[in-house]
């Protein structure tokens, strides 16, 4: 008797392990995989490990994620498995079993081959950026074959080379050769087998017994963002970025909560205006804004610079790529310490064209809520019967910004299909020089029509795979040590910046001696770096971007405050002369008297600078002060700083506020 129940439960226990026994293989092979990855990521980046120890805990904390991600793949198959393997559709489903294996591990290894080339364009894994182009297929097909076919032929043949090897792998992994047993230890031995995978994956999925489940903050370990990055695997990295598109109106999940109330008193305050000029219940932002200037209403033509940090202009301790800008800063009202607000281009145009703060969620450009009726410099002049136009020598749909544009207060769209016979066309569009020639035609014919007018110029040249014409700029001399330190892309990124700066300074000095130029005020700013990346939680140095305005009524200035993209548009209405109700934060800068302070989003990490001294905010995290070294560009960590603390919780939560609550609509009323 004992020898018979032994042989049965003998039996239920070969026959359960050969049910699970596809779902046990393909775990390992996806759990090796992703180690193999992990660790050769982390011999790459070895320089930026300290020591054995995080090398360690990398490891340990990456298999946690691993098994997470595991978990949320093969959950759903494995509750289908041992029912449909008790079915007499069993050989259908090992097919299909077969086939949904092999599309998981290629998509795993997609992501994973492509890691190396995102981590030295953008300093991280695979994250939104990655999901953000997915709607521009034209665009990107053109940028990555004309400057990443290398990187594509390398991926897709690793790919197609892998794709063979484990197909053949799987169906191994799958096939099952042993005979069923009888029906009720089949079914026993089934059931068996779903509970242990339910809950193995269950578990695996949550990733800790905790209240929440996992996710990046359980596992991050490191002040360098690349080496947290490096502790999640790349499609889970992606799917995390796409879950927090259902949730990124709301930063007080990621940053802590405040009370609405102090929030909005905090932020008030910080604004440098006065108590009582804040008359609006419903917009709480809302204030009057007398200008400095009294006269007759300038025109303003603001030109955004595509990808230009202070690291490429030589007049703010940069490389000798931009003479033209140079010529600029000595001439104009030069702002040598102002930080972009993010590092993508909707959040440089969020923040000049609205004066908004930056979030945690995709820039304004982009929400749904903002697409019409949100306050921009564009529909504030409009309402003051000017002209309000944006030029860009590309497609103006990219980035939803001709969606944006039109609906809030831009009345007049020229792109690439307006510009007549461009000399040179790449693959963002015409040339920084076509551009400038449209510009100053359309801006000719504003001026004439008698008719105040605002043009937002939005340059394109020096965008990866910069592409430009030949024979226009000679590139610099570089000494030994810089050729060695620069590689052929960045070489291709400094002719580009040269080309797009020759553009810009040929375009002022026409400006110069056109009829428009006495009567209208210049905004020449970046949107942001380049590249932003580095061992620290918010690379400071990498949001140092040039700014200056020319015809502002005051003479050269040299500018040394810290200054943010959101004061410009501030600033700009003041020295054009209007008089406004509108709801930004940001600083006029003609009032010397107000303290200096910038806000930077970097990922899900959100910096205030104010002085020297910087608060981090990390997602899950308490708040963490340090003071940075401009002239080595370091942070070194301090002591809290409560109120600071204080200050930078209230403007990443006001973003927020403001945009679900309808706080930053464009009128005053």
């Amino acid at each position: 008797m004992h020898r018979v129940l032994l042989e049965i439960l003998i039996t239920m226990f070969t026959s359960t392990i050969a049910v699970m026994r596809p779902f046990i293989l393909f775990s390992l092979l996806l759990i090796f995989t992703l180690f193999v990855f992990r660790l050769g990521l982390g011999v790459w980046q070895i320089d930026r490990l300290n020591g054995f120890d995080s090398v360690v805990t990398l490891l340990f904390n990456g298999l946690r994620i691993d098994l997470s991600s595991l978990g949320y793949l093969l959950i759903l198959p494995a509750i289908f498995h041992p029912w449909l393997m008790l079915s007499k559709f069993s050989a259908l489903w090992l097919k299909v079993l077969r086939i949904v294996f092999f599309l998981i591990f290629m998509s795993v290894l997609f992501f994973e081959l492509v890691t190396p080339a995102f981590i030295i364009e953008y300093g991280f894994r695979p994250n939104r950026l990655f999901i953000e182009y997915l709607p521009y297929p034209n665009e990107v097909m053109k940028m990555l074959i004309n400057g990443h076919l290398a990187t594509l032929i390398i991926v897709f043949s690793l790919l197609i080379v892998s794709g063979v090897f484990s197909w053949k792998l799987i169906h191994a992994l799958v096939s099952n050769k042993n005979k069923k047993p009888n029906k009720p230890v089949f079914l026993a031995s089934s059931t068996a087998s779903f509970l242990v995978l339910f809950l193995l994956f269950f578990l695996c999925a949550r990733g800790t017994l905790g209240h929440r489940p996992i996710n990046p903050a359980f596992v991050y370990f490191s002040t360098d963002p690349l080496i947290n990055s490096l502790t999640l695997n790349s499609i889970y990295s992606v799917a995390h970025a796409l879950k927090q598109f259902g949730d990124e109106r709301n930063a007080s999940k990621l940053y802590g909560k405040m009370d609405t109330d102090k929030i909005i008193k905090i932020v008030r305050q910080e604004t440098g205006l006065a108590t009582d000029l804040f008359q609006n219940k419903e917009k709480p932002s809302m204030a009057l804004r007398t200008p400095t200037y009294q006269g007759k209403p300038k025109n303003l033509v603001i030109i955004l610079e595509e990808s230009l940090g202070a690291q490429f202009v030589s007049s703010l301790g940069g490389l000798l790529l931009t003479p033209q800008i140079d010529k600029l800063n000595n001439e104009g009202w030069a702002f040598k310490n102002l930080y972009a607000t993010g590092t993508r281009s909707v959040r440089g145009i969020e923040a000049v064209i609205t004066g908004f703060t930056p979030t945690p969620a995709r820039a304004i450009v982009k929400l749904d809520k903002s697409q019409h009726g949100f306050f921009t410099i564009a529909s504030l002049l409009k309402n003051n019967n000017y002209t309000t136009q944006f030029i860009y020598g590309g497609e103006s749909h990219f980035d939803n910004m001709k969606s944006f544009f039109l609906g809030n207060g831009f009345t007049d769209i020229i792109d690439f299909k307006d510009f007549k016979d461009p000399q040179f066309v790449a693959s963002w569009g015409a040339s920084d020089r076509d551009l400038f020639n449209q510009a100053n035609s359309e801006i000719t014919k504003l001026y004439e029509s008698d008719k105040p007018f605002f043009t937002f110029v939005f340059s394109s040249s020096n965008h990866d795979p910069f592409e430009i014409p030949e024979g226009i700029v000679t590139p610099i001399r570089y000494t030994k040590e810089q050729l060695i330190q620069y590689n052929a892309k960045e070489l291709m990124r400094h002719k580009a910046i040269q080309y797009a700066d020759y553009a810009l300074g040929e375009f002022i000095n026409k400006a110069k001696k056109q009829p428009y130029w006495q009567d209208t005020v210049f905004l020449v700013v970046a949107d942001h770096d380049a590249r932003t990346g580095g061992n620290s939680l918010v690379p400071i140095q990498n949001f140092h971007i040039p700014a200056v305005i020319l015809n502002s009524g005051r003479k050269h200035v040299s500018d040394e405050r810290i200054v943010s993209q959101i004061d410009l548009a501030s600033t700009l209405l003041s020295i054009m002369g209007i008089t406004n109700h509108s709801p930004m934060l940001g600083h006029d800068l003609n009032n010397l008297n107000i303290p200096g302070r910038a806000m930077m989003q970097y990922a899900d990490n959100f910096a205030y600078m104010k002085g020297n001294e910087v608060t981090i905010l990390q997602p899950h995290k308490e708040p963490v002060n340090f003071i940075y070294d401009f002239k080595e560009k370091k942070l070194t960590p301090k002591k809290i700083n409560p109120k600071l603390s204080e200050i930078a919780l209230a403007h990443v939560l006001w973003g927020s506020l403001a945009y679900e609550n309808g706080w930053y609509s464009n009128n005053s009323d």
